[in-house]
């Protein structure tokens, strides 16, 4: 890739929408990025503070990210650059900016009057004959860098675009990689598709919000034109899923569900997802729609399966790809990193976090680290699993703590022996357990066993004692 290409289609770039050019710190960090620079190394060359790169950074990949209407980060700048053949730029139309093969929306580098005439009009093509593809991935949080994973990716791809799913759920412990491997996949599908969306539920936005925005983005449907009713909004979706290829990404879903329930249980007032729910799963159309959660709403879980238009992917560990993430990180010790891998079941947030605390106790030494066989648990891996933690059940909670405490995994007869649950109570708490993967099952002679991973017995055996003892008091009273 020619920097000086990337440089001047930038410049051309954010003198259209700010009236100015890139001021020097800018073309710096550019130039650092591109040729594998870290940060500081760009502020020790530029005379500069750290976090003034970063500072600078941050909102130069937001200006990227708002305008060509796709995450844009330091992590992912290099390929999407290549993927839009930046070097091809052409030239500026007047809300159009035409990257290769592929056009984006420049509405927000224009007048309000161009706004509003886009808003009204279909957005089309140089030759005025074709809707262009329209993607909006501003509400994609930034991610760490994406790491190997290849087979998840074909099998993703594959749901997608061979067998036209129309429901795909990836599901997995806070950390695991869920974002980074949705954007990855986003960025190799993208060109299959019309319309593209990213719409983050973490503030558990109602149906009828959630509708409005979503019609909106896929028809350009001004707010006097919507349907007035929930039924109507999702038959007038449906249309959209239908007339043309939407690939919707939810984020976050797990916020419309209750906490302290079982897996899959709606708020109250979020029932009526439901019903959308049920529509966008068990109805033809030509969309398909990402839902990337902790768990999957009751509905979504009962329709997946082979040969289905529903399917789960349960997110699992790196594994040895991990020892990436290790090298990025600076640790030494190399061939002690797949004992860490292991105790940290690959999970890219948890190895990140203990590796910054092996660098700063330390100097990166793995092997001195493991020398005190104990885990780093950081006060964030405990504040985020303590939010998993909290959406439990009382039955699951009182299930995970035995299994916790118990060095060898266990059969369901020794938990049925030990906690006072009926035989159904457990049924559906292994279950509710399994879908949130906190659990982890294997056969043994014939007879399934459970067990929990090291991070979980850990973060267990600190948790809120009272919190399970009274779960255990509410099943005695009982």
């Amino acid at each position: 890739m020619d920097i000086e290409e990337v440089l001047k289609w930038a410049d051309d770039l954010v003198l259209a929408k700010t009236g100015k050019h890139l001021n020097n710190l800018q073309q710096a960090i550019l130039k650092g990025v591109l040729d594998h620079q870290k940060y500081a190394d760009i502020a020790q060359k530029y005379n500069c503070t750290e976090s003034n790169v970063k500072k600078t950074a941050s909102e130069l990949w937001q200006f990227f990210s708002e305008t060509l209407g796709e995450n844009v980060s330091k992590s992912n700048l290099q390929a999407t650059l290549e993927r839009l053949e930046v070097s091809n730029v052409s030239h500026f139309w007047k809300d159009l900016i035409q990257i290769g093969h592929v056009n984006f929306c420049a509405e927000n580098l224009y007048s309000s009057e161009v706004k509003a005439k886009s808003k009204s009009e279909s957005i089309v093509n140089q030759d005025n004959t074709q809707p262009r593809q329209r993607i909006n991935l501003s509400e994609a949080p930034d991610i760490f860098p994406f790491y190997a994973r290849q087979n998840e990716l074909i099998k993703l791809t594959n749901w997608i675009l061979e067998e036209q799913c129309r429901v795909v759920g990836i599901v997995g412990m806070s950390g695991i990689g869920k974002t980074s491997l949705t954007l990855q996949l986003v960025q190799q599908i993208q060109n299959q598709f019309d319309c593209i969306l990213w719409q983050n539920l973490d503030a558990s936005p109602s149906l009828n919000e959630l509708l409005t925005n979503l019609i909106q983005f896929f028809s350009h449907q001004e707010d006097s034109e919507l349907p007035v009713n929930i039924s109507e909004k999702l038959s007038r979706l449906m249309e959209e899923f239908r007339s043309q290829r939407c690939l919707l990404i939810l984020d976050d879903v797990q916020m419309l569900l209750s906490v302290g329930k079982l897996a899959g249980e709606y708020k109250p007032e979020h029932e009526d997802y439901r019903l959308f729910f049920k529509q966008i799963s068990k109805f033809s159309h030509n969309s398909c729609i990402i839902l990337s959660s902790w768990e999957l709403p009751i509905e979504i879980v009962e329709l997946v399966g082979n040969n289905k238009p529903v399917r789960c992917l349960p997110l699992q560990g790196l594994g040895e790809t991990a020892g990436e993430l290790l090298k990025a990180e600076g640790l030494l010790d190399e061939a002690q990193w797949n004992s860490l891998i292991n105790i940290y079941q690959g999970n890219p947030y948890w190895l990140k976090r203990v590796a910054t605390t092996i660098n700063t106790l330390f100097g990166g030494r793995v092997a001195q680290f493991l020398h005190y066989q104990t885990l780093g648990l950081s006060h964030d891996i405990l504040a985020t699993l303590e939010q998993q933690f909290n959406r439990f059940s009382l039955e699951e909670k009182e299930v995970i703590s035995y299994i916790a405490n118990e060095i060898k995994s266990v059969s369901i007869a020794q938990i049925l022996a030990n906690i006072k649950l009926s035989p159904s109570e457990l049924f559906n708490a292994i279950q509710s357990l399994e879908q949130r993967l906190w659990i982890e099952k294997k056969e043994v002679r014939n007879e399934m066993r459970f067990t929990v991973q090291a991070v979980v017995r850990e973060f267990v055996s600190r948790g809120d004692n009272g919190v399970l003892e009274a779960a255990k008091n509410h099943r005695n009273m009982n």
